[in-house]
């Protein structure tokens, strides 16, 4: 049972998925870098509506919850490889979910190992209900560890709820 405090954290380790994942094209090789697809639907599939994504940006709009029907999301994230082993670590604030900001926020430490192109982690919650625009906030590290090189990577996506 689905309660509005509640975020189900799904990581998944990949090097594809169903969705076609987003890739920047201006991203030179061995640059760690993140991109995401937010989706939104019902409890029984929160995937059903295509709402925005990274690559290419467009706008992001997605409806607010109603006391007799709950839109739920789900927020992709894809972690891309640079060449070596890459970790990530850092927030990861989804400001448009129904609940506290602990209940928003959620620590990624995910690696894409030296092999393998790309990990996800999926943020599964309740849209609030509260119309307004939020943000969907990275504040992370990558570090690839074969060079000890790091990379801050921080971006504030608006999301609108309306």
């Amino acid at each position: 049972m689905w309660r509005s405090s509640i975020i189900a954290l799904i990581l998944v380790w990949t090097c594809g998925c169903g969705k076609q994942v987003p890739r920047a094209a201006n991203v030179a090789p061995g640059t760690p870098y993140v991109s995401w697809i937010i989706m939104y639907g019902d409890r029984d599939n929160p995937d059903r509506e295509f709402a925005c994504q990274s690559d290419p940006r467009t706008d992001c709009v997605v409806p607010p919850s109603r006391p007799d029907a709950e839109v739920f999301t789900n927020v992709h994230i894809y972690y891309h490889g640079a060449g070596g082993e890459t970790r990530y670590e850092g927030p990861v604030d989804v400001g448009f979910l129904q609940g506290s900001g602990a209940a928003r926020e959620s620590q990624s430490n995910i690696t894409v190992k030296k092999n393998e192109s790309i990990a996800n982690q999926s943020v599964t919650g309740i849209v609030t209900r509260t119309t307004g625009t939020y943000h969907l906030k990275f504040s992370l590290t990558a570090t690839v560890t074969d060079t000890k090189r790091t990379q801050p990577i921080r971006d504030q996506i608006p999301i609108v709820v309306k």
